[in-house]
């Protein structure tokens, strides 16, 4: 929402401003250029880029317009999903959680949230983990590096497609000479003609460089901007992920786990402690779905 309000706002300013000046609004209207830097835009993404980061790019460009994921709701449903699990391993003992990890669909847990379910990596995260240390004979230590070591891996592929277009948003000023020189070229061709016409062209060749330079700083890289701080978000959350599922590996109480948890939450999304906890017993009240 705020993408779009920000880019009104962008459009607004700019145009208003030259409007107040007098400007003739149709002398920004330059379809030619925009072709030639949008185009030659995306043809250095389509050659500097193979096909999985292009999808990410997309995916990336997608979820700029929508709000974050990772809100405090996420959150308190997160660690009510692994309170409970480990919950349950304390009654049932942690091999009672192999089931849970190897048919997530099924699980008794799990199955209570499908959100966390459609999200495969996570999922994927959380139950390779809770495999792991359910099948004994590795110390949380190791447990630790291993979820380290994912995160790093996911954490450089979610900075790939923010990269591409950071690229890409650099590269547009140097196209937006291109265009500019290629309406000095046609107005070149133009000389002995009438006036107005040379104007109209050496105009139209100034907007080139104009587009470029607005593209790049107006629009792309503050897009790419907001590409990476999605890309810091998700990886705070797992971040809280693997400080659960550590704590609880190390021997604390599934409160304590999500307690060290909720603190390592980013302090803007973080809830109380008391509506941590108030959230944990509503959810322990409420009847299980037949």
């Amino acid at each position: 929402m705020f993408v779009i309000i920000g880019i009104v706002v962008v459009i607004g300013a700019i145009v208003g401003g030259y409007l107040m000046e007098h400007g003739n609004i149709r002398v920004l209207l330059q379809p030619a250029e925009l072709l030639i830097i949008g185009g030659a835009a995306l043809g250095t993404v389509l050659i500097a880029n193979p096909l999985h980061i292009l999808k990410k790019l997309v995916g990336g460009l997608t979820g700029v317009f929508g709000g974050s994921r990772y809100t405090k709701a996420k959150y308190l449903e997160s660690m009510k999903m692994l309170y409970e699990i480990f919950s349950r391993a304390r009654k049932e003992g942690l091999m009672a959680l192999e089931t849970d990890s190897d048919n997530p669909d099924q699980s008794p847990v799990l199955s209570k949230y499908p959100a966390f379910l459609k999200d495969h990596h996570v999922l994927n995260f959380v139950c390779d983990t809770i495999r792991m240390a359910a099948g004994g004979g590795i110390e949380p230590f190791d447990v630790d590096q291993m979820m380290e070591l994912d995160m790093e891996v996911h954490h450089h592929e979610a900075g790939q497609p923010v990269s591409a277009l950071s690229t890409t948003a650099d590269s547009l000023p140097g196209l937006g000479i291109v265009a500019a020189v290629l309406g000095v070229v046609i107005t070149m061709g133009a000389l002995g003609g009438p006036p107005e016409e040379i104007g109209r062209k050496v105009a139209a060749a100034l907007v080139g460089t104009f587009l470029g330079i607005l593209l790049c700083y107006g629009f792309v890289g503050p897009v790419a901007s907001n590409m990476a701080k999605s890309a810091d978000e998700e990886h705070a959350y797992y971040h809280v992920l693997r400080v659960v599922i550590v704590s609880f590996i190390k021997g604390s109480p599934p409160t304590i786990a999500v307690e060290f948890g909720r603190r390592a939450i980013p302090g803007h999304v973080r809830p109380t402690f008391q509506e941590t906890e108030n959230y944990l017993k509503e959810r322990e009240a409420a009847p299980t779905p037949a």
